[in-house]
């Protein structure tokens, strides 16, 4: 009889996608913080359901451009242009941070010096560049967890508690169409997967994995077939990760059991996400690419519901109504 196994190999990736999600989450919870209101994506009217709407035709017009771009062009005009975005993206994650913990301006020769800018400038332009030489797995969760918490942390400034419901459930919407349905973000996924960009994290089963030699994605393991990485979307770990943030920002400021209530609304709907990340797991375990937002969505909004009828005894939610 063979000893019983609490984890077998093929179940550490899982472990370390939901710590992924985790940690993502946290940072997104911490940097936010200290995020000007500059950052706010639409303005200071955080309450607007249209705001969403916004960000969700964006994401339809941004996917549309990237598959016409992996169809008809050739060479590096996509690679470089995910590069640019991702330099931009890691600045304006570092800078705010970085001008929270160091002295805003340091004289040389009589002359200022913005080092939270420059450190911000010259951290973002040598991870791009080490992100373009060398995409080995590390590298690519490495940035782009530090993007994930960094976008989460924008959106979730940028949205009250209705957009952000509305946003997580049109996206879940839309994902298991795109998956299941036209199937367009399979395709996505595996053209955008060869440029080794952090659109997609890589988990291996081994640390001699390498990422840089792949190609494409695998979409569909065999029993018989051993699964040498898991991959997650970036988005995966980002959309859920919003409604905490704003969660931690926009309800009501009360103690419940002596904490601080809406960080304890968060840190639920993260509990809510993460079981909704260990169903998806079992789905993927048996080798077909499925939709992460539907079951991480879901359990993202009933994490936080659950939390919030427990902790505000209301059935308000927390949200603020444009009527």
């Amino acid at each position: 009889m063979k000893p019983f196994k609490i984890l077998e190999r093929r179940h550490i990736p899982v472990v370390a996608i939901v710590c992924m999600l985790i940690l993502t989450h946290m940072i997104a919870l911490v940097v936010v913080n200290i995020y000007p209101q500059e950052y706010r994506a639409f303005g200071d009217d955080v309450d607007d359901p249209l705001n969403p709407l916004i960000y969700i035709g964006f994401i339809l017009i941004f996917t549309a451009v990237l598959l016409l771009l992996l169809k008809y062009t050739k060479g590096n005009f996509l690679h470089y242009m995910i590069l640019a975005v991702v330099l931009l993206t890691l600045f304006y994650v570092f800078y705010p941070v970085l001008f929270y913990l160091v002295p805003y301006a340091f004289i040389v020769a009589g002359v200022g010096i913005d080092i939270p800018l420059t450190f911000s400038v010259i951290g973002a332009v040598l991870l791009t560049i080490l992100l373009y030489k060398f995409p080995e797995w590390y590298v690519v969760d490495g940035i782009g967890l530090i993007m994930a918490g960094g976008i989460a942390a924008i959106f979730g400034f940028s949205l009250g508690i209705l957009p952000v419901f509305i946003l997580l459930i049109v996206l879940a919407v839309y994902d298991a169409i795109s998956v299941y349905k036209t199937k367009h973000m399979i395709s996505l996924a595996s053209g955008v997967m060869k440029l080794k960009m952090p659109v997609m994290l890589v988990v291996p089963n081994k640390l001699d994995y390498s990422f840089k030699n792949k190609s494409g994605l695998i979409q569909n393991v065999d029993k018989e077939k051993k699964r040498d990485a898991m991959f997650i979307g970036l988005g995966d770990l980002i959309i859920p990760g919003i409604l905490p943030v704003s969660a931690s920002l926009y309800l009501p400021s009360i103690t419940f059991a002596g904490v601080y209530a809406p960080l304890l609304v968060a840190l639920g709907t993260i509990i809510g996400a993460v079981l909704g990340l260990i169903v998806l797991m079992k789905y993927v375990l048996k080798g077909n690419p499925q939709a992460g937002l539907p079951l991480l969505n879901g359990g993202a909004i009933l994490g936080y519901i659950v939390t919030y009828l427990f902790i505000y005894q209301n059935f308000g939610l927390g949200m603020t109504l444009p009527w």
